[in-house]
Formats: C-alpha cells, sequence, structure tokens
C-alpha cells in the first residue's frame, strides 16, 4: 500500500479490513478514533487520503469527484491484498465514495458504511446562505468566480464534545483543510447527483448512521438513501452527536455497530 506521510495503515487479526474514507476537505487523521475501535475488534484498517486533499484549497480545486472515486477503488485494491474481506466506512462524501467503489466492485468490496451521509448542507446550525448556495450549486456553479470562493466550517464543527472539538481544531497540521472551495460543493453536488440516480441499482449490503442532532445534514439524506437502495441495509439514529459522529460522544458506538454490521455481511461466514 501507498502510505504518505498523512495515509495510516493498522494490521488485525481477524482477516477482516476496513478502508476508512475521509470527508470532503478532510484527511486520514479524522478517521484515528473509530481506527481504533475496529482494530480491537480484530480488523486491519487503512486511510487512505483522497486525490486533491491535504494540501491546500488551491489543489483541492484542480481535482473532480471522479478522481476521489479513483483513489478509493486503488485504495481497495492495494488493501485486498492484506486482507480476506474488505468493507468501507466513510464519513459524509467518503460514505458516498465507499458505496459508490463498491458499487462499481462487487467482488472487491462487500459492504459498506455511511456515516452522516449529506447531498448539501442544510443541517440546523448552518447559515442560511450556506443552505440556498448550497442547494442550488448546480445553477451557482456557471458563476465563474464561485470557484475562488472558499467557505468556514461552523463554530461547533460538527463536534457536539466541545474536547473533542479542541482536539480536531489542532489537525489542520494533520491535512485537514480549514476552509473548503466552492469547487468542493459543486463536485460534492455532481457525486450526489451521479449516486441518486444509481441507488435502486445497488445492492451492496449498507449501514447507514445519522445523528438526530447533525448540525451539518439533515436527516432526509440519511432516509433518501435508505428508502432508495436497491439491496440490504440498516439505518441507525444516534441521540448524542453531531454531524461527525465518527470521532463524537458516540464513535466507540458508530464503530462497534458498523463491526456488527459487517461481521452479519462477511460472505465467510456463509461459506
Amino acid at each position: 500500500m501507498k502510505l504518505d506521510r498523512l495515509a495510516f495503515h493498522e494490521e488485525g487479526k481477524n482477516g477482516r479490513g476496513v478502508l476508512l474514507i475521509h470527508g470532503l476537505t478532510g484527511a486520514p487523521a479524522e478517521m484515528r478514533l473509530v481506527a481504533r475501535q475496529f482494530v480491537k475488534r480484530g480488523y486491519s484498517v487503512y486511510a487512505p487520503l483522497l486525490a486533491g486533499h491535504g494540501k491546500d484549497a488551491a489543489t483541492l480545486r484542480r481535482t473532480r469527484w471522479q478522481d476521489w472515486l479513483d483513489s478509493v477503488e486503488q485504495a481497495a485494491e492495494e488493501f485486498r491484498a492484506h486482507v480476506d474481506t474488505v468493507f468501507t466506512a466513510g464519513i459524509c462524501a467518503g460514505g458516498k465514495l465507499g458505496l459508490m467503489a463498491s458499487d462499481r466492485q462487487p467482488y472487491l468490496i462487500q459492504a459498506s458504511a455511511l456515516y452522516s451521509p449529506c447531498f448539501h448542507y442544510d443541517g440546523w446550525s448552518m447559515p442560511r446562505h450556506y443552505v440556498m448556495m448550497s442547494r442550488g450549486i448546480r445553477f451557482l456553479s456557471k458563476i465563474p468566480f464561485l470557484d475562488r470562493l472558499n467557505f468556514k466550517e461552523t463554530a461547533a464543527m460538527g463536534i457536539k464534545d466541545e474536547r473533542i472539538r479542541a482536539m480536531v481544531a489542532k489537525m489542520s497540521n494533520e491535512g485537514v483543510l480549514e476552509t473548503f472551495p466552492g469547487r468542493g460543493l459543486v463536485e460534492m453536488e455532481r457525486m450526489g447527483h451521479a449516486l441518486k440516480q444509481r441507488l435502486p441499482q445497488v445492492t451492496t449490503p449498507t449501514l447507514i448512521v445519522h445523528s438526530e442532532e447533525d448540525d451539518v445534514s439533515s436527516p432526509r439524506h440519511a432516509r433518501y438513501i435508505a428508502e432508495h437502495l436497491g439491496g440490504a441495509k440498516q439505518l441507525h439514529w444516534l441521540k448524542d452527536s453531531y454531524h461527525m459522529i465518527h470521532v463524537d460522544r458516540q464513535h466507540r458506538h458508530v464503530a462497534d455497530l458498523t463491526a456488527d454490521f459487517f461481521e452479519k455481511h462477511d460472505a465467510r461466514n456463509s461459506a
């Protein structure tokens, strides 16, 4: 596997591997808390860096969502050489990328977990103009200056626990971008449109975990995916987290839910 300065990999003992996929403008470091829980359960973990991420907004602007998806598929191929079974788990855009990769390569990825899926930003704490811009991004993308705009996280950073929020705030030196470019929003919308078109044909067993208090993404997005997926799925609601459920107060519970789901859908169990 190609481990750059930001990606990480840890060996487990049960032959199962979880490919952990960070979100838009995020970095592998944000996946370490759930990774720790998976390793305790015997899983190997691999958290790659998505294409265009880990450096600056200008670098991210030069990539498209297909580049992000290609990097997930490449990472899954590399990971498969080290484990018997590959699953994916990702936050927000990362979860959707994992699901799309599993749909394109069902022989490679057996099941996927989506944490706080989001097609556009419309959570309870999002500024009104962010919500309006996010919903109309397909039309706004025709405006030339949009590419040059950068947007900031809300004060809560999608994290309910203040102690964990302070810890994550220090991750800018680990590749997490402090702002996200308008181009990133455009590409996220295009990726979401492509996924919606495909959902009825997706047969990958899928776990969807979403907080009832998500401050970035409305629970409507999780319900939409659950209602339109063509394969086996499970939708689970959390009550004590915001958007970043993989690092917030319930991250251990999130990892355990995911591990249980993956074990249920491991083809080796029925072999």
